[in-house]
C-alpha cells in the first residue's frame, strides 16, 4: 500500500503507516480464522455423513440380519371395499372366510330444538334458570366408561357451564347455537363406552327435557332399571346404600387427613415463629406486642425525608418484627378455617373414622330420590313422554364371524393370528375371501431399499474421496467477499467445501470396509455365493459415471433404466428358493453390521456409534477459537503501541513547532 503523507504535524499518513506494520499480524488472524471455518465445514461434512451411515445400520441393514424378516406375508381379500388386512410375519398361509355381521357404533344424541321462555335464540352465555325456566337445584347424572358424575344446576349455570360440565364427565359435548340443539356423543366406539343421561330427581327430569337431551334410550334405561329393581329389594338397596357410604367415607377420611396435616402444619410455623422470636429479640413478650402502635412508629420513621443509621437499624427492627406478628395471625387465620372445615366435616365422618349419621342420612334420601326417579322415567318411557326431537343412537359392538367362529370388539378393528383386520362396512350373508401367502414383493421391496440406500451413500463417499484439489482456494475474509457476488461467494466455498475430504484416511477406512464386505462370498448351501449370483452388481468401469462404479444394481428393477432390461434374477429367486436368499442376506448384512459397529466404536477420539473423530476436531475448534482470541489481543496490543508512538511524536513536532513560532516572533520575524 502506498504512504500518503497527510500527517497534521509531521506531513505523514499515520493511519496508513501502523496497517502496513501490523499487516503480517494481521495475516496470521485471518489465516487461523480460514483454519478454523475449514474444519468447520470438515465437521458439518462428516455429522452429514455419518448420520446417513449410522441410518444405513440401524435402520434397513437391522432389519436384514433377522430370519423372520424375510418371513413376510401378505392377504388377498375378495371384497376390499368391505375390508381391509395388514399382515404381519407370524400370519399363517391360508385362506379363509370372513362374515361382517355388525359394525361398531359411537353412542350419540341429537338434542331436541331448545325454546327459551321469552322467544329469543339461545346462545352459550344464556342462564338456564332464566331462559328455559330450569329450577335451581335441579341434578342429573352422566354416566360413561364405568364412571358417574352428578351435574347439579344453580341460579348461575349458564348453556356453556352445562356443556363443560358433560365434557368434564367423558363425553363430548356442544351446544349449536344456529341450530338451538345439543350434540352429544361417546368418546369411543363400543357398547362398554356408551353413555346414560338419567335425572336424579323430578327437577332434573324436567332439566334434561328443558335442555332437550331427555331420551329414553338403552344405556338410561339400563340405569334407571338398576336403581328400580331396589324398590322391591330392601337387601341389594341396603346394599348400595353400604357401598356408596364406604366409598363416599374414603373421600371424607381423605379429606379429614389432609386438613390435619393442614393443621399441624400451620401450628408447628408458629413454634417455629416464637422459637425465632426468642433468638432476636430474647425476653421481650410477643404477645404483649401492640399491632397498630407498632405500626404507627413505623409510618412515623418512613415518612421522614432521611433517617440516621440507629433511626434506620430501628427501622428495620421494628419491621422485623411486624413480619412476626403478620406471619402469626396468617397462620391463625388458617388454623380456624381449617377447625371450621374439619367441625362441619364431624357430621360426615365420626372421631373414630365411622360414618356420620350425616353422611347416611345423605345416602339414604339420594337413593330415595333416585328410586322414585327411576320408576317414574320406566312409566314416563312406557308411555313416551319424552322431550320432542331429541334422538339417541345406541352404541354398539361390531361381529365378525370368520371361519364359522364369532368375535367381538368394541371397534371395528380385529387382529386374530396375526392378522389386523379392518371392517369397512357390513356384508350380510355374503362371504369374504381372505389368502394370505408369502409376500414376494415385500422381501423384493426390502433388498432394494438396502442396495439403494447403500448405493447411494457409497457413490457419496465415493465422491469425496476422491474429490479435485482445491489448492490456491481458502475461505474468503469480509473484505474480500465485499467485492464478489453472493454466487461467486457460493461457488468459491463450494469448491473448497467438495475437497475437504479428498484422500482422507478415516473415509478411506470406512469406504473400502465396506466395498470388502459387499464383495464378499458367503456359504450357502455349501456354495459360495456372491450379489451377482442374485443379479445385482455394479455397472463396469467403462459402463459406470464417475464416482458411481461402487454402486450396486438389480439386474431387471423397473425404476433403474441402467439394468431395467435385463432378467430379474432376484425377483425369481425370492419366489423359487426364499430361504437361499434370506440366508445369503442375513449374512451378508450381519457381516457389514459388524465392520460398521467397528468402525463407530467409541475411542478417546471419537464418541460412540460415529466413525470419525469428533471429539477431536470439536477440540481443535475450540482450540482456534482460543488461539485467535489470544492473536486479536496481541494484534491490538501492537496497534497500540504504534499508535502511542506516532502520538509521541506528533506531540514532540508540535511543541517543536511552538518553539520555533516563539523565537521567530522575539525576533521580529
Amino acid at each position: 500500500m502506498a504512504l500518503r503523507l497527510t500527517g497534521i504535524n509531521s506531513g505523514l499518513d499515520t493511519e496508513s503507516i501502523i496497517q502496513e506494520l501490523v499487516a503480517v499480524k494481521r495475516t496470521k488472524v485471518d489465516d487461523t480464522k480460514k483454519a478454523q471455518t475449514k474444519l468447520g465445514w470438515k465437521q458439518d461434512i462428516w455429522k452429514d455423513l455419518n448420520s446417513k451411515i449410522f441410518k444405513l445400520y440401524n435402520g434397513t441393514l437391522s432389519n436384514l440380519q433377522y430370519y423372520s424378516s424375510f418371513a413376510k406375508r401378505t392377504t388377498e381379500v375378495s371384497n376390499s371395499s368391505a375390508v381391509s388386512v395388514i399382515t404381519s410375519d407370524s400370519a399363517m398361509k391360508s385362506v379363509q372366510k370372513l362374515k361382517i355381521s355388525q359394525l361398531a357404533k359411537t353412542g350419540y344424541l341429537t338434542g331436541g330444538q331448545v325454546k327459551s321462555q321469552d322467544g329469543k335464540s339461545i346462545t352459550s352465555s344464556s342462564k338456564v334458570t332464566e331462559a328455559l325456566g330450569i329450577k335451581s337445584g335441579s341434578t342429573f347424572e352422566v354416566s360413561s366408561n364405568g364412571k358417574t358424575k352428578e351435574i347439579t344446576i344453580s341460579d348461575s349455570t349458564k348453556i356453556s357451564d352445562v356443556v363443560s360440565a358433560l365434557q368434564s364427565a367423558g363425553i363430548s359435548a356442544n351446544f349449536d347455537e344456529k341450530n338451538q340443539r345439543f350434540y352429544i356423543s361417546a368418546n369411543s366406539l363400543g357398547e362398554a363406552n356408551d353413555f346414560s343421561l338419567t335425572a336424579s330427581n323430578a327437577d332434573g327430569t324436567d332439566a334434561l327435557n328443558k335442555l332437550g337431551i331427555l331420551v329414553y334410550d338403552k344405556a338410561s334405561m339400563a340405569k334407571y332399571q338398576e336403581y328400580a329393581k331396589l324398590d322391591t329389594d330392601a337387601a341389594a338397596k341396603k346394599s348400595a346404600i353400604d357401598k356408596e357410604v364406604a366409598s363416599r367415607l374414603k373421600t371424607y377420611a381423605d379429606q379429614k387427613k389432609t386438613l390435619n396435616e393442614s393443621l399441624d402444619k400451620y401450628n408447628k410455623s408458629n413454634e417455629e415463629l416464637l422459637e425465632q422470636w426468642k433468638t432476636g429479640y430474647g425476653e421481650e413478650d410477643f404477645f404483649a406486642l401492640d399491632k397498630d402502635a407498632l405500626q404507627a412508629d413505623i409510618d412515623d420513621l418512613e415518612k421522614k425525608e432521611s433517617l440516621t443509621a440507629e433511626e434506620s437499624a430501628e427501622l428495620n427492627k421494628l419491621k422485623g418484627k411486624m413480619s412476626f406478628v403478620q406471619g402469626y395471625e396468617k397462620n391463625n387465620a388458617k388454623i380456624d378455617e381449617v377447625n371450621q372445615q374439619l367441625t362441619e366435616l364431624a357430621d360426615y365422618i365420626t372421631e373414630d373414622g365411622k360414618a356420620g349419621s350425616k353422611l347416611v342420612s345423605d345416602v339414604t334420601d339420594y337413593y330415595d330420590k333416585k328410586i322414585a326417579q327411576a320408576v317414574d322415567a320406566i312409566n314416563n318411557a312406557a308411555t313416551n313422554t319424552g322431550s320432542k326431537g331429541a334422538t339417541k343412537i345406541d352404541a354398539q359392538d361390531s361381529i365378525i364371524v370368520l371361519n364359522n367362529a364369532e368375535y367381538t370388539s368394541d371397534s371395528n378393528t380385529f387382529v386374530i393370528n396375526g392378522l389386523t383386520i379392518e371392517c369397512k362396512t357390513e356384508t350380510g350373508s355374503e362371504e369374504i375371501t381372505l389368502t394370505t401367502k408369502d409376500d414376494t414383493s415385500g422381501v423384493y421391496d426390502m433388498i432394494k431399499e438396502f442396495i439403494q440406500e447403500y448405493s447411494s451413500l457409497i457413490n457419496e463417499m465415493d465422491k469425496l474421496y476422491n474429490a479435485g484439489t482445491a489448492k490456491g482456494y481458502e475461505p474468503l475474509t469480509e473484505d474480500e467477499k465485499e467485492s464478489m457476488s453472493e454466487s461467486e461467494i457460493e461457488v468459491w466455498e463450494e469448491k473448497i467445501k467438495d475437497s475437504l475430504l479428498r484422500r482422507d484416511e478415516t473415509l478411506g477406512t470406512v469406504f473400502s470396509s465396506m466395498k470388502e464386505i459387499m464383495s464378499a462370498g458367503f456359504t450357502v448351501g455349501g456354495k459360495t455365493m456372491y450379489l451377482s449370483d442374485f443379479g445385482i452388481e455394479t455397472l463396469g468401469y467403462f459402463n459406470a459415471a464417475d464416482n458411481e462404479r461402487n454402486a450396486y444394481h438389480i439386474n431387471g428393477d423397473e425404476d433403474d433404466s441402467a439394468v431395467s432390461k435385463e432378467t430379474n434374477d432376484l425377483l425369481a429367486m425370492i419366489t423359487s428358493d426364499p430361504e437361499k436368499v434370506s440366508e445369503f442376506f442375513v449374512q451378508l448384512s450381519k457381516s457389514l453390521s459388524s465392520k460398521l459397529s467397528g468402525l463407530m466404536q467409541r475411542t478417546e477420539y471419537s464418541s460412540s456409534f460415529c466413525v470419525y473423530e469428533d471429539t477431536k476436531m470439536k477440540e481443535d475448534y475450540e482450540d482456534y477459537t482460543s488461539k485467535i482470541s489470544d492473536l486479536e489481543d496481541k494484534l491490538t496490543d501492537y496497534e497500540d503501541k504504534w499508535y502511542a508512538k506516532f502520538s509521541a511524536m506528533e506531540t514532540a513536532l508540535a511543541k517543536l513547532q511552538s518553539n520555533a513560532s516563539a523565537v521567530t516572533s522575539l525576533l521580529g520575524g
